[in-house]
């Protein structure tokens, strides 16, 4: 299978020395064995890495067979995807061959030992082991009692590892692309908490039962003040974590209460109220300075074709239109009569 060099602007190590390649790759990862099972004359590895955020993205080839033992991860979680061929992973308990239709997730408390095939390139996400830990509190509300464990094996054809693969490749696109996105903090950490959110509450663990618990709603009171720290916020890189900190509750008791007053969660308010301060920054716009991908990507909006969409939903029409009837302050403003606006949540 033809495969696209990821990040290939970004290189940290090419080349057939492996005690280079051991050092480099151990860099951005952790100190490991690397043994050459294969055809060391086969040896071509390619390492490129990007950090964009909390999230580090890299790709890695070794053009050879080899076992990699890296033993206990400790401080970070990996999402590992093959882009061709195979690999054996085994950690802790759980083995699998990993294939681009089964990501592996191997867990930082867990002695992790890999055999990579030659040709099996692999797209590899690390997060950083406290985050991922203090996210997964947040969510319950309560410290976490033993160390996370994900299964192992991580479906790719399910619905929701491809729209995580997606976040991931916009991730990967925004590193290549030098500016854009990587420049644009509101979109960058709308998705690197999408990344992690879903891991978290998608992907099989031993805290998946309590994550799938029925949680008590916040009461009104609650949401209401939640509601005023995302519309004072909005222009931060602020997620359901954050909101729930805000007004002292857990995230599951957040996202209930919201659900169960609003009919929605509480970064779906975050993105109406964000739509309104594009439609707001559109509307007052001079057409011959600004465009709208910058003003979506500003205010959070990574995916043009997805926001486009929603905007036309809400305002009737496409931004592109908005923007070429604006007008800049200090000008009369055109009518905007047919032109709906956000609507203000009550309950």
């Amino acid at each position: 299978m033809v495969h696209r060099v990821l990040l290939d602007n970004t290189p940290l190590v090419t080349g057939s020395d492996p005690d280079e390649v051991r050092e480099q790759v151990g860099r951005v990862f952790c100190a490991h064995r690397l043994d050459l099972t294969g055809d060391p004359a086969l040896l071509a590895a390619r390492f490129n890495s990007a950090q964009l955020g909390s999230v580090r993205v890299s790709y890695l080839d070794y053009g050879t067979d080899v076992r990699i033992e890296p033993g206990e991860l400790e401080s970070f979680f990996l999402v590992q995807v093959p882009l061709a061929g195979h690999s054996l992973i085994r950690c802790g308990g759980q083995e699998i061959v990993s294939t681009p239709s089964l990501a592996s997730l191997p867990s930082p408390t867990e002695h992790l030992d890999m055999r990579w095939a030659a040709q099996c390139p692999q797209l590899i996400v690390k997060f950083d082991r406290v985050t991922v830990e203090q996210t997964l509190e947040q969510m319950l509300g309560e410290r976490l009692d033993r160390p996370l464990v994900f299964d192992l094996g991580m479906d790719m054809t399910s619905g929701w590892a491809r729209s995580w693969r997606a976040m991931a490749d916009l991730i990967v696109h925004a590193a290549e692309d030098g500016g854009g996105l990587a420049a644009q903090s509101l979109a960058l950490a709308h998705l690197e908490n999408a990344l992690l959110s879903s891991l978290l509450t998608m992907q099989p663990s031993n805290y998946w039962p309590k994550l799938a618990a029925p949680r008590p709603p916040a009461v009104p009171k609650v949401v209401r003040r939640a509601m005023g720290f995302i519309e004072e916020h909005a222009h931060l890189p602020i997620n359901t974590a954050d909101v729930a900190g805000a007004v002292a509750v857990s995230t599951r008791s957040l996202q209930e209460g919201f659900r169960a007053h609003l009919g929605l969660t509480p970064m779906a308010h975050l993105r109406d109220v964000r739509l309104a301060r594009v439609h707001e920054e559109l509307l007052g716009a001079d057409p011959a300075r600004v465009t709208v991908t910058a003003v979506a990507a500003r205010w959070g909006f990574p995916h043009q074709g997805r926001f486009a969409a929603a905007y036309r939903d809400r305002y009737g029409q496409a931004p592109s239109a908005t923007l070429r009837n604006s007008a800049p302050i200090g000008r009369n403003p055109r009518s905007a009569d047919g032109w709906r606006t956000a609507p203000k949540r009550t309950f």
